[in-house]
């Protein structure tokens, strides 16, 4: 649905947009000053961060990460497993993978320097359109054609113009038509600010789901929608279909000797790839794993007397929902060695410090709280083999996984509503335990720090 307006003036339009900038900017951790450029490496780390990922979760990374590897030679010079580390947390890792491997290449085809070429960016691992334009503009202060627009400069844009979804429309042919009005918008001078003002135009006045500012709006008289009457009714994208659910179980292992968790590495490429996990089954769609489907699947790494973990835990990837059932071993008969089958051993005071997803950390922290309320006490029994299921597990069983407490949480960060895209994080915790909620999933106590981010 769109509305034939008069256009704007676009050059009084990015005058008034700047002006309102130049006052009521977002302060991010990665921004110059207005008219100041920044750094090409540092605006490429932050928009690789920013990648469906809130504003405020990336605030807290983006710091410790850059004055870590503050160039691209240092990046490029870091072991990947380090670089997966402080990643952790953060989410789709793939970005991790990518922007570690374009690092590389830009020290051995460019000199160590971002290029400045918008042929050259495309050509590196994890560079879109989006990324390219994000770099020359707000990095080199290019302008022209090549302009970065994401999900909030195409709903301002599409307010704007009042270009609505049409469900008759291919999604890229709008995309693209909001791409070339975005185009027509940008002031030759001052590009990487333009953009960066409609990015916070998005974010916290044309807001989405529910009604937009246009009271505090510096280009409300300029807008369509708004003229139209339609601002907080215009389509904007069609609706989210519910995300899909997948099933799984996952095998929590304590060595008796020093209390480490068997853990095993996901293959580099692919989903949550380089990170660890529990072992687990396949996880399925249609219905959930029985413990005694699970152990005998194959996918249990020991054979021992297994218990079932009260609750679930449940986490949202991008495009489906896993939940999981949590089988603890008691008495595990023969332990792989490091190495073995893909064994990863971890001490417990270093999980903390480890390349886990958030979805491994929620399994970590419930079944931490588990054995923190005592271990087996009000776990589903399992049995090894021929021992009936009514039968009491051994005294060594009920005490195997009992022998170190999880740690205490830390204070919840405070919060903030300057969201770009969803997801959560912080910058320095430990692993503290979670409770279940009432309908038997894990729910998580309020966590600080870097590691117990969203993914």
């Amino acid at each position: 649905m769109s509305f034939h307006l008069p256009p704007p003036d676009t050059g009084a339009l990015a005058a008034r947009l700047l002006a309102w900038y130049d006052r009521h900017r977002r302060h991010l951790p990665w921004r110059m000053p207005p008219g100041v450029r920044s750094d090409p490496y540092l605006v490429w780390v932050s928009e690789v961060m920013l990648q469906q990922v809130r504003v405020e979760t990336v605030a807290r990374y983006y710091g410790p990460f850059v004055e870590r590897w503050p160039t691209v030679g240092a990046l490029a010079a870091a072991p990947l497993e380090e670089v997966l580390r402080a990643w952790s947390g953060l989410g789709r890792y793939a970005r991790a993978h990518n922007l570690h491997a374009s690092a590389r290449l830009v020290v051995e085809r460019h000199g160590g320097r971002v290029p400045e070429d918008e042929a050259a960016l495309l050509a590196l691992p994890g560079v879109g359109p989006y990324t390219a334009a994000a770099i020359l503009a707000i990095g080199f202060g290019r302008g022209g054609s090549a302009v970065p627009v994401d999900g909030n400069i195409e709903r301002v844009v599409a307010r704007l113009f009042a270009l609505g979804w049409d469900t008759g429309s291919p999604a890229s042919r709008r995309r693209a038509e909001l791409r070339r009005l975005a185009a027509s918008l940008a002031p030759q001078a001052r590009p990487g600010d333009h953009a960066q003002a409609l990015m916070d135009l998005g974010a916290t006045i044309c807001i989405p789901n529910g009604r937009p500012r246009c009271g505090a709006c510096p280009v409300a008289d300029a807008c369509a929608a708004r003229a139209a009457g339609v601002a907080e009714t215009l389509a904007l994208g069609p609706k989210r279909a519910p995300k899909p659910k997948r099933f799984a179980a996952a095998f929590w292992v304590s060595r008796p000797r020093d209390g480490a968790v068997l853990m095993r590495r996901r293959p580099a490429r692919g989903l949550l790839g380089g990170t660890l996990e529990p072992p687990s089954t396949e996880w399925r769609p249609g219905r959930a794993w029985r413990m005694a489907e699970a152990v005998s699947s194959g996918a249990a790494p020991v054979g021992a007397a297994w218990r079932r973990l009260r609750g679930r835990v449940r986490h949202a990837l991008s495009d489906f929902e896993v939940e999981f059932a949590v089988m603890a071993a008691a008495d595990p008969r023969r332990l792989p060695g490091a190495g073995e089958d893909g064994a990863v051993w971890v001490p417990r005071e270093a999980l903390e410090g480890e390349a886990l997803s958030t979805m491994s950390r929620k399994l970590v922290r419930h079944a931490l709280a588990a054995e923190g309320r005592g271990g087996q006490r009000g776990a589903a029994a399992a049995v090894p083999p021929g021992r009936s299921r009514s039968a009491a597990p051994p005294t060594s069983a009920r005490n195997a996984s009992s022998r170190l407490a999880p740690e205490t949480p830390q204070t919840s960060p405070r919060s903030s509503n300057a969201a770009r895209q969803p997801n959560s994080a912080s910058a320095h915790s430990t692993l503290p335990a979670t409770g279940t909620a009432p309908d038997g999933t894990a729910a998580a106590a309020p966590l600080s720090g870097r590691a117990m981010g969203m993914a």
